[in-house]
C-alpha cells in the first residue's frame, strides 16, 4: 500500500548574505522544498511506497524537483508539468534580530486543478498526507485539497494533516487559515502541530489549554512538536510528554517534515482497523521513532541532504 502526499513543490531561495534583506542580498542558496515535498522524500529514504501530487513549471526548476524526488524513489506520475506557469519560488533572508525578509513568487503550484486530483487512482493508497500551508491560498490547489479531502474521507483512507503556517502568507487573512485548519483537524485521523500553531487554531494562550481544545474538539491522535522539550502526544483524551532524542543541531530545516514522514512510514504497514485500536503506548513507540528521524535530520544542513541520511536502521 501507498502514501499519498499532496501540496505544493517549490524552490526555497535562501539569502546566504547574513543580516540582508532580499534587496539587499546578492548571493542566495537553491534548495528544493515545500512541506509536502519534503515529506514525500523522508517517506521515500525510510523505505516507503509514496506517491506526491504537485504541479511545477517546465522549466529547469520543475524538473529538477521531479528528478530529486525519484532520486529518493518517489513515484512523480502525479507531479504534473504546466507550461504556462513558472515553478513556484520561495525567497527568505534572515535579519539580524531573528525576522524574515520573504517573498513568495508563486506559480505553477497553486494551478494543481480538481479536475486533475480526481484522476488519482486511490485504490491502492491507505494514507493521505495534507501538508501545505498554500493550498488554503485562493486559487486550483484549494478546491483541489477539498476535494481530495472528501474522497478520502468516503473510501476510509487514513487522513494526515499538518496545516504548515506560515505568517508571511496570511499576515491579511489569518482567520481564513484558522477555519480551513480547524475542516481538516475535525476530519483526520492523525495530525501535527508546532506549539505556536496549536494556540494560534485554539485561540489559547497556554500549551496545556491549546491540547485540552484539541481533545475537546477533535477524535485525531495528534502529536504538538515542542523542539528541544520533546513532542505532546494527543490521544484517548489525555496528553503525555515524549521526550527528544538529544542532538546538536545544525541545521532544524525539516525536521518536523522528517517526524511526519517517520509516523505515516510506520503506519502505512497497518490495516485502517488496527490503526483504529492502536493503544496510547503503541503510538508513543511511533513518536519515539519521529523523533528519531527528526533528530537525524537537525545533523545535517538543508531538509534534502538531511534525508539522504535516514533510513529504518535508526528506529532500533
Amino acid at each position: 500500500m501507498k502514501i499519498l502526499c499532496i501540496g505544493e513543490a517549490l524552490i526555497d531561495m535562501i539569502c546566504t548574505d547574513k543580516g540582508k534583506t532580499l534587496s539587499e542580498g546578492n548571493n542566495f542558496l537553491k534548495k528544493t522544498g515545500g512541506a509536502p515535498t519534503n515529506v514525500a522524500a523522508a517517506i521515500a529514504a525510510l523505505g516507503g511506497h509514496v506517491e506526491l501530487a504537485a504541479k511545477v513549471g517546465t522549466d529547469p526548476f520543475g524538473r529538477q524537483l521531479i528528478e530529486e524526488m525519484q532520486h529518493f524513489g518517489v513515484s512523480t506520475k502525479w507531479m504534473l508539468q504546466d507550461s504556462k506557469f513558472f515553478t513556484t519560488f520561495a525567497f527568505v533572508s534572515l535579519m539580524e534580530d531573528g525576522e524574515r525578509d520573504f517573498y513568495f513568487n508563486r506559480g505553477a503550484d497553486g494551478q494543481l486543478t480538481r479536475d486533475e486530483i480526481e484522476n488519482i487512482d486511490l485504490n491502492d493508497i491507505n494514507i493521505i498526507h495534507f501538508g501545505s500551508a498554500t493550498a488554503f491560498l485562493p486559487g486550483p490547489l484549494q478546491a483541489a485539497y477539498q476535494h481530495l479531502l472528501q474522497r478520502a474521507l468516503l473510501r476510509n483512507i487514513l487522513i494526515s494533516f499538518d496545516p504548515n503556517y506560515r505568517q508571511l502568507l496570511f499576515k491579511n487573512d489569518v482567520q481564513s487559515f484558522i477555519d480551513q485548519s480547524w475542516n481538516f483537524l475535525v476530519c483526520c485521523h492523525f495530525f501535527k502541530l508546532s506549539d505556536e500553531e496549536a494556540m494560534l487554531i485554539t485561540g489559547a494562550t497556554t500549551l496545556q489549554d491549546a491540547a485540552k481544545i484539541l481533545l475537546e474538539k477533535t477524535s485525531a491522535t495528534f502529536a504538538i512538536t515542542l523542539g528541544k522539550e520533546g513532542t505532546l502526544l494527543g490521544f484517548d483524551k489525555e496528553t503525555r510528554i515524549i521526550p527528544s532524542i538529544p542532538v546538536k543541531p545544525v541545521d532544524t530545516t525539516g525536521a518536523g517534515d522528517a517526524f511526519v514522514g517517520a509516523v505515516l512510514y510506520q503506519l502505512a504497514g497497518k490495516p485502517f482497523a488496527e490503526i483504529k485500536t492502536m493503544s496510547g503506548t503503541q503510538w508513543a513507540h511511533i513518536m519515539i521513532n519521529g523523533n528519531k528521524a527528526g533528530a537525524r535530520t537537525c545533523e545535517y544542513m538543508g531538509a534534502m541532504d538531511a534525508f539522504k541520511h535516514l533510513n529504518n536502521d535508526i528506529f532500533n
